[in-house]
């Protein structure tokens, strides 16, 4: 059984909040985080995004970039300020993005667990960007940004939710992007009676955030080299878990920059021939099996063969879909390595799909439908690893707002 422990966090102080809370490091690019950070000093971008305070151009897995990381958070620490909690803690988290809302519990997870499996993966992670956030972690001594996981529901866990939530709030922000923050603290006794009731719940899964958990796991090994001990912060990691009936998952689109050669109307003669290929008006496909294709300005409604005796894996669109077009079609092999293709989160929309086709930028669009969490649940189960950006999970949570320290930070 997975636990979920209450945790000492160092947090900003409440009317700071606003000012301090960023996006994910891992969804925007440098010169987006620059400009969202630019007249914010207390936004955590500066910490999360080092390179955007140094000239253009630094790479930003340079020495200094994590150096300038550490100033940045020492900076914060002191100004605005960040303060430590008094006591080990739970908290209530509750997203809202127009109509929809999900409210998760926020703590720290067990590492062993995750090294167990009882943390359960979806994804494959790429060692580099274990690299850059292992040393982010190792440089400031925390972890900065919750790994989102999710559980099927328990009525005790969702009892005790509500009556946090019953208290005033000790953060309620509208972040930029329009989505709306808020968090309680539950007291001493409350989050011990909470981390008790998970300990029901038989596994927790990874929905968002595998690098971050991945990157945790190994500092962890790089402090206990160091003489960190067992049952240490370092071997716990930041996380927000919620139930599964609450979490949405949106698509997560595909862009190829070129039609390795062959003409729009060529390629859309070869679907033709292999597929169910019609013209349509509506972008976005409405059942699974279903592609949307945007191709010199026009979409179009692909529908792929499922196969007899697919498995889990080989039942997914994005897998499908690169088998029965992407590769054998447009030739990409690896879409992980392949700089030909993009990938474009859902919560964009299609019409992001179009400014990019239409501007050149990529010479087709596959507009996908959504992975079910019933399937990446089943997936998790089965120990085996969906396609690469296969899920985009909105809203995210936000960087900044509490932090986990586990000692052996430079600041």
């Amino acid at each position: 059984m997975p636990t979920l422990r209450p945790f000492h966090a160092l947090r900003p102080r409440p009317d700071r909040a606003p000012e301090v809370s960023a996006v994910p490091y891992d969804v925007v690019s440098t010169e987006e985080a620059r400009q969202l950070a630019a007249g914010r000093p207390y936004s955590f971008l500066h910490v999360s995004r080092p390179e955007i305070d140094l000239p253009d151009g630094t790479d930003p897995h340079a020495d200094n970039v994590y150096a300038k990381a550490a100033e940045a958070f020492a900076t914060l620490r002191e100004r605005a300020p960040l303060e430590a909690e008094a006591y080990p803690a739970l908290y209530v988290y509750r997203l809202r993005m127009g109509d929809r809302v999900q409210t998760g519990v926020a703590g720290i997870a067990s590492l062993d667990e995750y090294d167990a499996d009882v943390i359960k993966k979806h994804e494959r992670t790429r060692r580099d960007k274990e690299d850059d956030r292992t040393r982010h972690m190792l440089t400031l001594g925390a972890q900065t940004g919750p790994v989102f996981l999710t559980y099927r529901g328990r009525g005790e866990i969702d009892d005790a939710v509500s009556r946090a939530m019953a208290s005033p709030p000790l953060f309620d922000l509208v972040a930029p992007d329009g989505v709306a923050h808020t968090i309680w603290r539950l007291s001493e006794a409350d989050s011990a009676a909470l981390s008790r009731a998970f300990d029901a719940v038989p596994f927790f899964y990874i929905a968002d955030g595998h690098h971050r958990a991945a990157s945790a796991a190994r500092a962890r090994k790089e402090l206990r080299k160091a003489g960190s001990a067992p049952g240490s912060p370092a071997d716990f990691f930041l996380t927000v878990a919620f139930p599964a009936a609450q979490v949405a998952i949106l698509p997560y689109n595909r862009v190829v920059k070129d039609l390795g050669g062959r003409a729009p109307e060529a390629l859309l003669a070869e679907l033709a021939s292999r597929f169910s290929l019609r013209e349509v008006h509506s972008a976005a496909p409405e059942a699974k099996g279903e592609v949307g294709v945007y191709l010199a300005g026009r979409w179009h409604r692909l529908t792929l063969p499922s196969g007899d005796g697919a498995g889990p894996i080989q039942s997914l669109d994005a897998d499908r879909l690169q088998r029965q077009v992407l590769e054998p079609l447009l030739g990409i092999g690896d879409v992980r390595t392949d700089p030909r293709i993009d990938f474009v989160g859902g919560v964009r929309g299609t019409r992001w799909l179009e400014k990019l086709v239409d501007s050149g930028k990529a010479a087709v669009a596959f507009a996908m439908y959504p992975v079910s969490l019933e399937e990446l649940m089943a997936i998790s189960d089965a120990g085996e690893i969906m396609p690469p950006k296969s899920t985009w999970f909105e809203p995210k949570l936000r960087d900044g707002l509490l932090i986990h320290e586990i000692g052996g930070g430079v600041s």
